[in-house]
């Protein structure tokens, strides 16, 4: 039985919990409104009323999601103002939508002086093998945040390698100095690699490269050789080869069943790595939208963000989960081999997934001046929601903690590519 005294405290907890709620009769307008402040990002960090909000959030978290817009210049720009807020608490690793061994290779540059230089050169000896760390502003922010974070910080990679891996994973296979057989095996893989290289940058067709032209008999022989004489590294090489490969064809015969394989994939990975790596370092992570949320995401998947969130629980500690997208711009997308991004303008509001944000798009008087950002602390939303809440807004607030709306986005490039 509850004595007197604990009843009193219980009374007096749940009270004072109701008076910082709204209820729900106030107006989704309203309640929003109430949410909403404004920030300003530049190259000295996040500033501005928003910038507290997120500092305060931020600091509390040891692991913190960035759900983006992808390729922008922008959205970079805002994810080294949170590296430099959780820098001087122990910031372990930046971890990206990128293969493993891609992210591998890129952080064995981000303290050198040619760092630049020496990315170009491999995206033009490994053409479409790098996603988004192959683009500049993306470079620029991790170099930056491992500037920040010191001599222990590392890029970890989750994703699966992307297309035009293979190439790369096959040299990596040849470097573990493979046994005979296996040797002779991969060699033969890399003739084929290299004519399905020089078809694609002709075509520019993603079609004609190595993982996808590559055939299940070719890839079968190769396996029985591995096994017998490629050793551990080899045959890890191999699997992740083969893997990203039927992540991709998966796309087009069962793309629920790809995106969950996709999804179980980073999720192992991450663990991999935390194994390998133990200690109570922070981690900030930089997804798609999609992978970042919370819950069911909105391709049915309990995506990496749901594991980060239930395993932060697990361990006793928490995980902040950050929308950040742009009201309008122009974006690029991975398009030809070889070829620059392609450009597009947009508006997030005509998009149909996306529309329902043009609750937050400030207009008029509050459309601020001098590039102003908005932060909506959707948390505030949660408990005792509007009863005008529009469902995809009370989904986001389900999904992520905070919602970031530049005022407007721009194209980064392709280091390597003019």
């Amino acid at each position: 039985m509850f004595s007197r005294i604990a009843v009193l405290l219980l009374l007096a907890w749940t009270t004072a919990g109701r008076a910082e709620t709204p209820p729900a009769s106030v107006p989704f307008s309203e309640r929003l409104t109430q949410a909403h402040t404004a920030l300003h990002v530049d190259g000295e960090g996040l500033h501005g009323p928003g910038s507290t909000v997120l500092a305060d959030a931020v600091q509390r978290a040891q692991y913190v999601m960035i759900g983006e817009y992808h390729l922008s210049r922008e959205i970079p720009l805002f994810a080294t103002g949170v590296c430099r807020i959780m820098a001087p608490s122990g910031l372990r690793a930046f971890v990206v939508e990128t293969g493993p061994e891609v992210a591998a290779m890129v952080d064995s540059q981000l303290r050198r002086p040619d760092r630049e230089e020496r990315i170009a050169a491999f995206v033009r000896a490994h053409p479409h093998a790098i996603a988004f760390q192959d683009s500049r502003d993306e470079s620029q922010m991790a170099a930056r945040c491992a500037q920040m974070a010191g001599p222990d910080f590392e890029l970890w990679g989750l994703d699966q390698e992307f297309l035009g891996s293979g190439g790369f994973l096959l040299e990596r296979m040849l470097d573990a100095k493979p046994g005979p057989r296996s040797r002779a095996a991969i060699e033969r893989l890399v003739a084929f690699d290299r004519t399905a290289t020089a078809k694609a940058l002709q075509s520019g067709s993603i079609v004609d490269l190595f993982l996808i032209q590559v055939s299940d008999q070719q890839l079968s022989e190769a396996r029985a050789a591995i096994e017998r004489d490629g050793g551990v590294r080899v045959k890890r090489l191999f699997r992740a080869l083969t893997e990203t490969r039927a992540i991709y064809l998966g796309q087009d015969v069962d793309g629920f069943s790809s995106n969950g394989r996709r999804a179980r994939l980073m999720k192992q990975t991450l663990v991999d790595h935390l194994n390998a790596s133990p200690g109570t370092g922070k981690l900030l992570f930089k997804f798609g939208d999609v992978h970042a949320a919370k819950g069911f995401n909105t391709l049915g998947q309990r995506d990496l963000g749901n594991f980060v969130a239930e395993r932060a629980d697990g361990e006793g500690t928490s995980s902040l989960h950050i929308a950040v997208y742009g009201a309008k711009g122009i974006l690029p997308s991975y398009d030809e081999v070889g070829r620059p991004l392609k450009i597009a303008p947009f508006d997030l509001t005509d998009d149909p997934h996306y529309a329902w944000l043009k609750a937050a798009v400030p207009t008029g008087a509050q459309a601020g001046t001098n590039g102003e950002w908005t932060v909506i602390d959707l948390r505030t939303l949660r408990a005792n929601p509007p009863a005008d809440m529009p469902d995809a807004w009370r989904e986001a607030a389900r999904q992520f903690d905070l919602l970031v709306l530049a005022p407007t986005l721009s194209p980064t490039t392709t280091l390597g590519l003019q």
